[in-house]
C-alpha cells in the first residue's frame, strides 16, 4: 500500500498509541495527538522517525483547528483522520448528573465532530480523504447498564457518523467515512473512567490492544465502511435487535 499521511487523536495511550506505533513502523507518517505529552512523546519515540507528536485537547475546537493546521504544514496534506478520543462512565442512568451527561458528549462526541468537520475542507480541496471514527460495541448492544451516558454518546457518534457518510456519497464520492466498534479492550479505559470502574485490562474475553489496532489498519487500508473487531461481534447485534420490539 502506498504511504500515507494520517492523523490520529487520543495517542498518548490506548488504542491510539498502538495505531500510531503500527503505522509507523510500516511506513506511513503519522502525527500523534493527545493531551498527555510526557505520555505522548514515550509514544512517538517507541514509533520511531515517521511518528510525530502534537500536543492538544481535542474537546477544542480551536485546538482541532490548530492541530489541522500542524499536519499540513508538517505532513503537506492528510490522507486519513482518525478520531480515536474516549472516556467511560461508572454510574446508571437513575443516578445521572448534568455534568456526567456533559462529560460523555464532550469527550466521545464533540471531540470526533470537531475532527470530522475541521478536517473536511481540505479533504473536499483534495477531492479525497478518509475519516474513521473509533465508538464502541455499547454504541451497538448498551448491554452495560454502568456506562449508561456512555453508551448514549457512541449511539450518537454512530449516527453522526453513517449521516456524514451518507452526505459525503452524495456530495463528495472520494471521502469514505468508516466506523469501527471495539468490544472490551486491554487498556486503561475502565480505570480512567468518570467515577472510577473496573480495569479492563482484568476483564474476561478483553481484547489485546494490538489486535484492534490491526484491524483499524486494515479499515485505513481497505475503507470498509463499518467494522467490528472481533468474528461473531455483528451477529450479537443482529441477534440483540432480532429480539427486541414487535410489529403493530
Amino acid at each position: 500500500m502506498p504511504e500515507r499521511n494520517i492523523v490520529v487523536t487520543g495517542a498518548s495511550g490506548g488504542i491510539g498509541a498502538a495505531l500510531g506505533e503500527q503505522l509507523a513502523t510500516r511506513g506511513d507518517r503519522v502525527l500523534l495527538v493527545a493531551r498527555r505529552e510526557a505520555e505522548l512523546r514515550d509514544v512517538v519515540q517507541r514509533a520511531g522517525p515517521n511518528a510525530h507528536p502534537q500536543v492538544a485537547d481535542v474537546t477544542s475546537r480551536e485546538a482541532v483547528q490548530g492541530v489541522v493546521r500542524e499536519a499540513i504544514a508538517r505532513l503537506g496534506h492528510i490522507d486519513v483522520w482518525v478520531n480515536n478520543v474516549g472516556r467511560g462512565i461508572t454510574r446508571p442512568v437513575s443516578q445521572l448528573t448534568d455534568d456526567d451527561v456533559d462529560e460523555m458528549i464532550r469527550v466521545n462526541v464533540k471531540s470526533a465532530l470537531y475532527g470530522m468537520q475541521e478536517v473536511l475542507p481540505h479533504f473536499i480541496e483534495r477531492g479525497a480523504g478518509h475519516i474513521i471514527n473509533v465508538s464502541s460495541m455499547l454504541g451497538r448492544v448498551p448491554s452495560a447498564t454502568f456506562r449508561s451516558a456512555y453508551n448514549g454518546a457512541k449511539h450518537f457518534l454512530n449516527a453522526i457518523t453513517a449521516n456524514l457518510r451518507d452526505e459525503m456519497r452524495e456530495q463528495h464520492p472520494g471521502i469514505q467515512v468508516s466506523l469501527v466498534s471495539p468490544g472490551i479492550v486491554s487498556t486503561a479505559f475502565g480505570t480512567n473512567a468518570v467515577h472510577g470502574g473496573p480495569d479492563s485490562r482484568t476483564l474476561p474475553m478483553s481484547q489485546p490492544v494490538e489486535e484492534v489496532a490491526a484491524v483499524i489498519v486494515r479499515v485505513i487500508d481497505t475503507q470498509a465502511p463499518d467494522v467490528y473487531t472481533r468474528a461473531g461481534m455483528r451477529d450479537h447485534v443482529v441477534s440483540y435487535f432480532g429480539r427486541l420490539g414487535t410489529d403493530p
